[in-house]
């Protein structure tokens, strides 16, 4: 492998990156420096930033052979890893970790999210998280009141709280409607393992098929009605694409090294391309191209293997959309630093006193 358009010399062999990746980002320091190092582009890609709203969510990573750290998954019904994402608002992914495939949903979140906390202890304004029904515990819930989170969590159903809304899934006599109805109620309540009551609130859907009602934990201040914090949660939907876009475009579930701890690197490493790939759609791209998933921006206009290419064939980008994205890029950089005035030979700088 050599680089192009210099004299550079010839670059890193294949062996030597493979050795950089298992040997030298395996160790505990620089796998920790390349953890945190997601944090710190977001902080300069996303700097002032009034409100924050983050994700949370598990997914699968199905391995192959004797992989260390591979367990059978009885929920995916696979034998797999099980990483945990944490997401904000642009799509850009806080922080990631692998894990083995036969933990729970939840196991390891303090890990992964008190560092993500930390960093926006005393920067963000608004802080808002919401998650499934895997992270309904009342830890989960006094570490982010004590952080001061507002939150809307996924719960599980239970006989309590379907008494409390049988209002709801009782059907009117006759021929349903084809229009879809929907209602929400919230109310306090407070399970016999909670230490206090809290805001429970519920969507229910009417139409032609059965009740699905949505039941979930809100802690609100100031007070929201039912269906914005319902309009909130269902927001999360986008961590579910994100996580897909990461599968199919960046391949992060193709963790095929033997060790366990390699394997971590890897996912790293996949996860500072995505968010290279997500910061050039969320700042580069205009608005024409805007909602682009990551795997049509890799087909259309940026095509990698051996080398990054740009496509300019028409049928794939125009040559209008093209120049925007380059014009946006440029209005990224940071001004130049104006050099200092320079006094001529000789001349007397110093001030006349009046």
């Amino acid at each position: 492998m050599s680089i192009a358009g210099g004299s550079a010399g010839p670059a890193a062999s294949s062996s030597q990156i493979g050795r950089f990746e298992t040997e030298w980002l395996a160790s505990d320091d620089n796998l920790a420096a390349l953890s945190d190092l997601s944090g710190a582009w977001i902080d300069r890609a996303r700097y002032g930033s009034k409100t924050i709203v983050l994700d949370i969510d598990s997914s699968v990573s199905p391995t192959h052979g004797e992989q260390e750290g591979s367990r059978y998954n009885g929920h995916f019904g696979c034998t797999c890893y099980h990483p945990l994402f944490v997401f904000n608002q642009f799509g850009d992914l806080e922080r990631c970790t692998l894990r083995h495939g036969h933990v729970h949903s939840a196991d390891g979140w303090r890990e992964l999210l008190g560092p993500v906390v930390e960093r926006y202890r005393d920067r963000a304004g608004r802080r808002y998280l919401c998650g499934d029904a895997a992270f309904a515990s009342p830890e989960f819930y006094a570490f982010l009141e004590a952080e001061g989170f507002l939150y809307a969590i996924r719960l599980p159903e239970n006989q309590i709280l379907q008494r409390r809304i049988a209002h709801l899934l009782a059907r009117p006599v006759g021929r349903p409607s084809q229009h879809i109805k929907r209602y929400y109620v919230s109310f306090d309540y407070q399970a016999q393992s909670w230490d206090r009551a809290r805001r429970v609130g519920c969507q229910d859907r009417m139409a032609s098929r059965p009740a699905d009602p949505h039941l979930w934990l809100h802690c609100h201040q100031p007070v929201r009605s039912a269906d914005r914090v319902s309009a909130f949660y269902n927001q999360r939907r986008k961590a579910e694409q994100y996580i897909k876009e990461g599968k199919h475009a960046i391949k992060w579930t193709r963790l095929s090294c033997q060790k366990f701890r390699n394997n971590e690197v890897r996912l790293q490493l996949h996860e500072r391309a995505y968010k290279l790939a997500n910061f050039m759609r969320t700042l580069a791209l205009p608005r024409s191209m805007a909602r682009w998933s990551l795997t049509t921006l890799r087909k259309k206009l940026v095509r990698h293997g051996r080398y990054v290419t740009f496509q300019m064939a028409e049928v794939a980008v125009s040559r209008r959309m093209f120049g925007q994205t380059l014009a946006r890029i440029a209005r990224l950089r940071a001004p130049p630093v104006p050099p200092p005035p320079v006094c001529p030979m000789g001349a007397d700088v110093r001030h006349k006193e009046s």
